[in-house]
């Protein structure tokens, strides 16, 4: 076998940073050996820069990529959902080319796997040509008690359809959306299929969402009367919204917790003996898109929290680039390193979609990917950095 031999100024490997070190593959990509340059024979093909596994994107929306530019930023949560519900009626040509291009662009800057949110089959198209490994969460919501048994049936069969579509049933699961759209007779109807299963579910995104837990007052009240929703039968538990819940999801393996915007360092220290089955994923870009504010990653970073990165969607996101979420916490968060960086986007990643047989690390016989970060300063990405897959 005629093997290829990479090296760049820096590799990480899946979990620590190299100086200089050659990375050996297959033509196809499975990883054989990471070895130094003096130890190699042969030529070496060299570049500029740092190699990495395959970039893992913990939450997207694929289906909603068509929305690209269309919804107005910083507009708080409410009024961001409103503009996704009332701008969702394109045409099917329009969206399938809007998530074709979405799909390539991950795809060249070295995005290897995707973990979707899906209220719709329409990513099917797309995700049958198997250029991406997708972990499909089936979006299931209902705040009403008398819709629970049609909700969750709806779920069933939305993941019935990507079962005989050839969708692997082992990265896929029925995910609950957000603590605020879950009635406790859906959370009793779900929670059976949590067993064994990656589950995701958005986790204290905005301030009207711990509002409403601790006093049942705020802007999600306003959205309920929008939406002509009673909620009458939410009494509210004077509590922020993950500490209310997080018991609902203690059979999930993992639990994928997504934005964490508002997440204080109280309920950290409440849910602490549960953080072991925990992922806390970052998207910081549609953060900033939708409310103007980061999550307190220094703090996570303090409780020795399991970090990975996602993307939200071209809703309220310019691209869909792990890159530009790393650079966006290196300029408001200047001293993490790329080496913790490229931890969450990697390994970490593989773990929490449970791709870490085969993604996420320079392992032997693993075929993560390889990415070509570039436009380094001393080993760190810059906000100039560009990234691209090479294998």
């Amino acid at each position: 076998m005629s093997y290829r031999k990479l090296k760049a100024d820096y590799l990480f490997d899946g979990f620590k940073m190299h100086r200089g070190a050659v990375l050996i593959c297959g033509p196809d990509g499975i990883i054989e050996d990471i070895q130094e340059e003096n130890q190699v024979d042969g030529e070496i093909e060299k570049f500029s820069g740092l190699l990495s596994p395959g970039f893992i994107n913990c939450h997207c929306h694929l289906e909603l990529s068509h929305l690209k530019g269309l919804i107005h930023k910083n507009q708080g949560l409410v009024n961001f959902l409103f503009s996704v519900i009332s701008q969702r009626n394109q045409s099917a040509e329009f969206k399938q080319d809007a998530m074709q291009k979405a799909e390539a662009d991950m795809l060249a800057e070295g995005i290897v796997a995707v973990g979707d949110i899906c209220n719709t089959v329409d990513t099917l198209v797309q995700k049958s040509a198997k250029r991406l490994d997708y972990y499909n969460f089936i979006e299931v919501l209902g705040w009403a008690p008398d819709q629970a048994v049609a909700r969750f049936e709806n779920g069933k069969r939305l993941a019935f359809l990507f079962s005989v579509a050839g969708e692997d049933e082992s990265h896929l699961s029925l995910s609950p959306h957000a603590p605020y759209s879950i009635s406790t007779e859906l959370w009793n109807l779900l929670k059976p299929g949590f067993n064994g299963k990656t589950i995701t579910i958005h986790n204290q995104e905005s301030a009207a969402e711990n509002e409403f837990f601790v006093s049942g007052t705020g802007d999600l009240t306003r959205m309920y009367a929008l939406m002509k929703i009673d909620s009458s039968h939410f009494k509210a538990p004077g509590s922020t919204s993950l500490t209310y819940y997080l018991n609902e999801l203690n059979s999930a393996s993992p639990l994928l917790l997504v934005h964490n915007t508002y997440t204080q360092e109280a309920d950290l220290m409440e849910i602490r003996p549960l953080i072991g089955n925990l992922f806390f994923c970052l998207c910081p870009n549609a953060n900033l898109y939708i409310e103007n504010r980061l999550p307190d990653i220094p703090l996570f970073m303090k409780y020795g929290l399991s970090l990975v990165l996602g993307t939200d969607s071209l809703a309220s996101n310019e691209q869909l680039s792990i890159l530009e979420e790393m650079k966006a916490i290196k300029r408001t968060y200047p001293l993490t390193t790329t080496g913790e960086l490229l931890l969450w986007a990697t390994s970490n990643g593989a773990k929490a979609l449970n791709f870490q047989e085969k993604l996420g690390d320079f392992t032997k016989g693993k075929k993560p990917g390889i990415v070509l970060i570039e436009n380094m300063v001393d080993g760190e990405i810059t906000q100039t950095s560009t990234s691209r897959k090479l294998v």
